[in-house]
């Protein structure tokens, strides 16, 4: 890669929903530019090059992964084919954009940043709503000790496949499906991000639908004392919402894990409402960061780490033994 380049061109390896939001997203940045896609079938990849407009079109992951075209690759395909996708993007010396969670467990993971590193390319999971203006203002208010000591966490993030749906691959267990993986990813690294990772014990609940877990709740206990409360579903409806508890007030998130609303409410009286909307649809920050990490040469993101990425993964390794839920991956 030329050391003029000042923006990253960016391949997609997928066409669904989430490739979508990418698309859309990449053209409100200015250090990136999407200039392929690619898909099993031709088909997928003329349609998704059609709206886009997007000049190179593959269809097979293998001929993006050894062209010139593209800097790096974003990963938007389901989660059990990650790992597959993001070694053939590394190993043709591609940097890796991949969607969450990165991988299905921490044997896959340390196989990944392993291959990053072989590669000396950067890999990055696609932890979106850690870099939105809402997730940075609220680690500002709690360094700040506004909210005193954070004692609770709180965070749901449950939707419901409709009957029609029941096909899904995020319902399969060959593809890693479940709420856990899916969105329970969120509370996990929300409540990590307020408390630390000093957790001294995890209980877990989960109700299993075929194999996946369709409703996930988790305790974690702190060192300090503190407890946070996250729950997941994917046949369940709740209100995508959380709290941070603090000894001097505290905050309300709706949509929790990426808020564009911050509602503060102090134990002296005082409230206050903060409003902090994306840029775009929410995926421009990580865009944005990932290039410039690739621009500045690094080779692991400073925000989310690897560290970060194999903890939570181990987390939910554990999570998955107390609710006796295995995937293929796991032999």
């Amino acid at each position: 890669m030329s050391g003029n380049i000042k923006k990253i061109r960016f391949g997609i390896v997928g066409t669904g929903t989430i490739a979508h939001r990418f698309a859309n997203a990449i053209k409100n940045v200015e250090n990136a530019e999407l200039v392929a896609v690619a898909s099993r079938t031709k088909e997928n990849a003329q349609k998704f090059g059609d709206e886009f407009n997007i000049k190179n079109r593959f269809y097979s992951y293998k001929d993006m992964a050894e062209s010139d075209t593209i800097d790096a690759a974003y990963i938007a395909v389901p989660h059990s084919e990650h790992i597959n996708a993001s070694l053939l993007m590394m190993n043709n010396k591609k940097h890796v954009l991949c969607e969450k969670p990165m991988c299905i467990n921490t044997k896959e993971a340390v196989e990944m940043f392993n291959c990053a590193k072989e590669n000396d390319v950067l890999l990055m999971e696609a932890m979106w709503a850690r870099l939105v203006p809402g997730t940075l203002k609220m680690l500002e208010i709690i360094a700040s000790g506004k909210l005193g000591d954070i004692l609770g966490v709180e965070g749901k993030f449950c939707y419901a496949f409709d009957e029609d749906e029941l096909d899904h691959h995020a319902l399969k267990n060959t593809n890693g499906g479940g709420s856990l993986l899916d969105v329970g990813v969120y509370g996990l690294n929300f409540a990590s991000w307020y408390l630390g990772k000093d957790v001294v014990e995890i209980n877990a609940q989960a109700n299993l639908f075929n194999d996946v877990d369709a409703h996930t709740c988790v305790l974690l206990k702190y060192k300090s004392g503190a407890i946070a409360d996250v729950s997941s579903a994917v046949l369940l409806r709740k209100p995508n919402e959380g709290y941070i508890y603090g000894t001097k007030g505290y905050a309300y998130l709706p949509r929790f894990y990426a808020p564009q609303e911050i509602k503060l409410q102090l134990n002296n009286g005082e409230s206050e409402i903060i409003s902090t909307p994306y840029k775009g649809n929410g995926f421009e920050e990580q865009i944005t960061h990932f290039s410039n990490c690739v621009l500045k040469g690094l080779k692991e993101s400073p925000i989310i780490n690897h560290e970060q990425t194999l903890y939570i993964t181990k987390q939910m390794d554990e999570i998955r033994k107390i609710i006796n839920l295995e995937y293929p991956q796991d032999d």
